[in-house]
Order: structure tokens, then C-alpha cells, then sequence
């Protein structure tokens, strides 16, 4: 089906639109094989579509991750507008392979650097440190780095933060706009937390203030008690 507004744009072919879903009314996940029939994606039957076109014909492989990067302006709290940054995971899904690929991106050294994803629920932004192993307390194995996992869960879409270290070397990634969110965000929590408060205050003082229907008194009965001869 032909959607109006994606009839306004000239599409040569379908290599030049990205198909996403959308949850939380933002792109989620990014349906990558254009000659798989959507019924094999196993998509729920409300699930909202959007299409992106481009520029330039794509076709990204089963290990290409589609992620949009944003440089830091110096000396404000602020980023640059979003590019495109195809990454090849075949060598690994691991800080460092990230690392370069956006040095090479920016032609920066790899050294001079600092990434971190932005988690725009939480308007918060987690710098993204290279490991090589890690040791779990309990089994004491060890675990191969991977961004898919905790506490990264890198993904198609996500939004990966640079910081030129020649120009700035401070640790904060946040904005403006991320303060405003968290503090709005906090105001909402605790305008929720008020409102269950007196919703208890008022349950509790209807229940205490009520008054309990007494049971009704019967008239009292004559009691005959016989005592029969056993004998």
C-alpha cells in the first residue's frame, strides 16, 4: 500500500528507504532485509511502521550496525546535527572495534577520543569503556566483551555521543536539555508519589470515620430445660 506521504517523494528503488518500527514514538527496530515478507519479521498486528528515505541506495549486511553519532560542540553543552555511522561487527561487538571506527569517522586518533551512548528515556548519557575480560564474583568465569549486553544493549538507531579530547577533556556528556528532562521527570514522579499519599490519607479517614451497622436485637426466648428419669 502507497502511503500519501511517502508518495511525495521519489523513491528509485527500495534500497534507498529504511523501514523501522516504532515504540515510544521513536524508531526501534530496524527491519534491514528488503526482500523479506513482512509476515517473517513476526510482527505484532499493531505494530507502527515508519519509512526513512535517503539519499543514496543501501544495502546493509547481517553484521552492519546503523548507528547515529553526534560530535560535542567545545565549549558547549551541546551536539552537532546526526550522521550515519555504519559499523561492521565482524570483528566483534567490542568498545575498542568502536572506538575506531568513529576515530576513522572523524579522523581523529583513537586515543583522543571518548564515546558514550545516549539513553533518551533517561536523558542520560554512559560513557563507553574498553574491557577485555571481566570475572564474575560467583562462577569466577570469565565473560568476552560484548556492547549488546549489559549495560549497553547497543543496538540499530542508537545514539553515540564524541568528545574531541584535544579540545575538551571533562567527563560530562550531558545538555541543557538532558537537566530539563531529568528535573521534569523527577517533578512527575513526585507529583505521583503526593498523589497516592493523599489517596491513602483519604481511604484510611473514610474507613476509620464510618460507622459500622450494629446488628439488630431479637427479643429474648424462654428457655425450658427438661430433665428426663434415666432410671
Amino acid at each position: 500500500m502507497t502511503l500519501p506521504s511517502v508518495s511525495e517523494f521519489f523513491i528509485p528503488s527500495p534500497a534507498f528507504l529504511r523501514a523501522w518500527t516504532v515504540e515510544s514514538k521513536r524508531p526501534s527496530r530496524l527491519l534491514r532485509i528488503n526482500q523479506q515478507q513482512l509476515r517473517e519479521y513476526k510482527l505484532g498486528r499493531r505494530t507502527e511502521i515508519c519509512l526513512e528515505p535517503l539519499q543514496k541506495e543501501e544495502n546493509l549486511g547481517p553484521q552492519d550496525v546503523l548507528l547515529r553519532i553526534q560530535r560535542r560542540l567545545p565549549g558547549e553543552r551541546a551536539y552537532g546535527p546526526p550522521v550515519d555511522l555504519v559499523w561492521d561487527t565482524a570483528l566483534g561487538w567490542t568498545a575498542s572495534t568502536l572506538q575506531r571506527r568513529v576515530a576513522d569517522c572523524c579522523s581523529l586518533p583513537v586515543e583522543k577520543i571518548e564515546i558514550a551512548k545516549y539513553f533518551p528515556e533517561k536523558f542520560e548519557w554512559l560513557p563507553v569503556s574498553s574491557w577485555s575480560q571481566q570475572t564474575t564474583k560467583r562462577k569466577k568465569k570469565k565473560k568476552q566483551e560484548n556492547l549488546q549486553g549489559a549495560p549497553y544493549y547497543l543496538k540499530d538507531g542508537d545514539t553515540i555521543g564524541i568528545k574531541n579530547l584535544l579540545v575538551e577533556d571533562d567527563g560530562d556528556f550531558s545538555t541543557d536539555r538532558d537537566d530539563a528532562g531529568k528535573e521534569k521527570q523527577k517533578q512527575l514522579a513526585l507529583g505521583g508519589r503526593k498523589s497516592q499519599e493523599v489517596l491513602r490519607g483519604q481511604s484510611s479517614s473514610v474507613v476509620s470515620g464510618a460507622e459500622l451497622p450494629g446488628r439488630p436485637q431479637r427479643p429474648e426466648a424462654s428457655l425450658s430445660i427438661h430433665v428426663g428419669s434415666f432410671r
